[in-house]
């Protein structure tokens, strides 16, 4: 499992508007891509598949742009990442859209590809948005 540029940054989006959170209502894009430096454009369809899935809220029109619609604690980087990147299977058999393989009953490999998949998904559910975010010292 390789994670694309587009789940980093979805990441990255997500923690920044976590960090931001409390200051406005919602947050211009424009700022978070020059923070983050990432390609508006690009970060507008990720921000569109994150507004679909319903992690976040957008606004149009001045003092628009984008808020986390609950808690940074309850969100987890496997939906987001789930969200941008699809399913987490490490191989092709596993992958929730594919048809069932007819080795799979003679497959020696099968239960540590399933052994790791389910390991992944524990890992990433586990982690929160808020222990992304910047932990200031005080």
């Amino acid at each position: 499992m390789r994670v694309s540029s587009r789940g980093r940054y979805a990441l990255r989006v997500m923690t920044d508007l976590a960090e931001q959170e409390g200051e406005k209502n919602y947050i211009a894009l424009k700022g978070i891509a020059q923070r983050q430096e990432i390609s508006q454009k690009y970060l507008e369809s990720i921000m569109l598949a994150l507004s679909k899935a319903g992690l976040v809220d957008g606004q149009h029109g001045k003092g628009g742009g984008y808020r986390l619609n609950r808690s940074p604690k309850d969100y987890s980087v496997g939906e987001i990442l789930r969200v941008t990147e699809g399913d987490l299977a490490p191989v092709a058999c596993l992958d929730c859209e594919a048809e069932a393989c007819g080795r799979s009953s003679d497959c020696r490999t099968l239960p540590m590809w399933t052994e790791l998949y389910r390991m992944i998904n524990d890992y990433f559910d586990h982690i929160t948005l808020a222990s992304l975010m910047r932990q200031e010292s005080k």
